[in-house]
């Protein structure tokens, strides 16, 4: 059984918060489950069913950045007393990938296919 499965699995159940890492102290149990349930939404086979990249995903990375940064100090205290040492280098979407980067990826035919590259998932 695949990831998604095991995730949509243990939101049905209510065991969501044991899925998470054990070595992060304090998870935004809340903020993680509603960011999972959209991580799902985005692993739909088919394209219609997915959220719109532009007017959904940013947003909400957005908005989830703005938790971060709020939250940042907490942690950097955590990582210099040697709490947590496993995630001591952090990144963010900006990062990884620019906004304009997101957005054309998002307008572009060519990023979509009408084929999935793996087997259905159940």
């Amino acid at each position: 059984m695949g990831l998604t499965h095991h995730v949509e699995r243990a939101i049905e159940t209510g065991t969501f918060a044991e899925t998470l890492d054990p070595d992060v102290p304090d998870w935004p149990v809340e903020e993680a489950r509603k960011f999972a349930k959209l991580a799902l939404r985005c692993a739909e086979l088919r394209r219609k069913d997915r959220p719109d990249l532009g007017s959904v995903i940013l947003p909400e990375l957005n908005r989830l950045r703005e938790l971060a940064d709020e939250n940042m100090p907490t942690i950097m205290l955590r990582e210099s007393t040697g709490h947590s040492p496993n995630h001591g280098q952090f990144s963010t979407v900006q990062d990884v990938m620019s906004q304009s980067d997101l957005q054309s990826g998002c307008d572009s035919p060519r990023s979509h296919t009408s084929t999935p590259s793996y087997k259905g998932r159940r």
